[in-house]
């Protein structure tokens, strides 16, 4: 090692000089076997904030086991309260433009049949090859039931989105274009503006993906121009297993389009019980069924921590730790036959790192056995998902100095 700053007390004097380091006390700890866990996989479940779990326990005690039916004078307006959090402090949208309900698979579903509805005439969905397997499925899905043309781009998977070859899948056919900020095996960062600029000069509806983006990386859906988009919670939001997702509707849009789950919440007038569906105004029109109260009080919380942090501040971090890990993997790693499987440029890249190596699958299990864990993603990829609220760098030193000594034992290359 003949770089000092790869040292571990160089990691020890990052961390001091850290302005979010204090944030890592209010989470759990996570352990095994009595030590500690290194914990690099936040962007597929986040780790339980402490106010959470106060939080989730109020909400059992007192405001429903004492409450009981008449807290919902104020659990019924949850899914919009939250959603109101993420988009001033996290997603950049003003007031009455997000809700927090159901999961992304079924917000997708839900904004993606209504915007294919508001261009009638127009019969294509435009999605690309390297997008999250459900977001894949459910617009096949979609395109199966309708009758309409998926038409897949072809994006690289280590790269990312490129814009030309989106705006060469566009035309005046196209009704909505879906794709994810922050693709999840890359972490490749697609520009949002441009792209959502492109889609709306053919006349078509951009819908994003969010779930690798919130909480870790700024997002300005309003200034953009964004049409739609979902996200998950459980990641970067830190709400926990299972969390409701959210989705954002441009206030504009939100009396034009008629989402295809006709659900009770979304009715005007909701207790009058009317005969037919009759959607009340605004974001709400959106909602389905009951809130899940305790997973959206789990949303707030996290979305709490994150706006205390502060998303420039988050992101500087995000930059700062993968920029460290990439430094340490260089020089370590790379000679035993790993190679970058994310973009090299911090400003297009989220906040994980993706290597690429033959044997990533018995390397990530070796990892497990030593209490460091990460995520194998197919094909042969390991993804460190360095979470900017949590994660330390001695975190990102203990783990890629494990990994040398796994492949060096492996009597790697070769």
């Amino acid at each position: 090692m003949t770089d000092p700053s790869t040292g571990r007390a160089g990691a020890l004097a990052r961390d001091a000089a850290d302005p979010l380091a204090e944030f890592g006390d209010r989470f759990a700890r996570a352990e095994r076997d009595g030590h500690d866990l290194i914990y690099l996989d936040g962007n597929s479940l986040g780790r339980l904030p402490l106010a959470t779990a106060e939080r989730i326990t109020r909400v059992i005690r007192d405001e429903w086991g004492s409450g009981l039916i008449g807290s919902w004078d104020h659990w019924i307006g949850l899914p919009a309260q939250a959603g109101d959090l993420l988009g001033e402090h996290l997603l950049g949208a003003a007031p009455g433009q997000l809700a927090v309900c159901d999961s992304t698979t079924v917000n997708l579903y839900k904004l993606a049949c209504a915007a294919l509805d508001a261009r009638p005439g127009r019969t294509v969905i435009v999605t690309d090859d390297d997008n999250f397997p459900t977001d894949r499925y459910v617009l096949q899905g979609i395109a199966a039931q309708r009758g309409c043309e998926l038409r897949m781009i072809h994006t690289g998977m280590d790269a990312g989105l490129d814009e030309v070859t989106v705006a060469a899948a566009v035309g005046d056919d196209t009704a909505v274009v879906s794709l994810s900020h922050v693709a999840y095996r890359s972490a490749a960062l697609a520009d949002m503006a441009a792209i959502t600029d492109l889609v709306h000069e053919s006349g078509a509806l951009m819908l994003w993906d969010l779930c690798h983006s919130a909480g870790s990386v700024p997002v300005q859906l309003d200034a953009c121009g964004a049409d739609l988009a979902v996200g998950c919670t459980y990641k970067y939001l830190n709400a926990g297993p299972g969390a409701p997702a959210f989705l954002y509707v441009r206030r504009e849009l939100q009396d034009q389009l008629r989402q295809p789950i006709w659900g009770w919440l979304g009715q005007r007038d909701l207790f009058e019980m009317g005969p037919d569906y009759d959607p009340v105004p605004g974001i709400e029109r959106f909602t389905t069924g009951t809130p899940q109260v305790a997973g959206i009080v789990a949303v707030q919380e996290g979305a709490r921590l994150l706006a205390e942090a502060g998303i420039d501040r988050l992101r500087d971090k995000g930059i700062a730790l993968t920029e460290y890990l990439l430094t340490l993997a260089d020089p370590w790693l790379m000679p035993l036959g790993c190679s970058l499987a994310s973009p090299r440029d911090p400003a297009r890249r989220g906040s994980h790192v993706t290597l690429h190596h033959p044997r990533a699958r018995q390397i990530c299990q070796a990892l497990a056995a030593r209490r460091v864990i990460i995520d194998y993603r197919s094909p042969s990829r390991l993804r460190f998902g360095l979470a900017p609220i949590t994660t330390r760098f001695t975190d990102v030193w203990d783990a890629v100095d494990e990994t040398r000594q796994i492949m060096e034992d492996m009597g790697l290359p070769g």
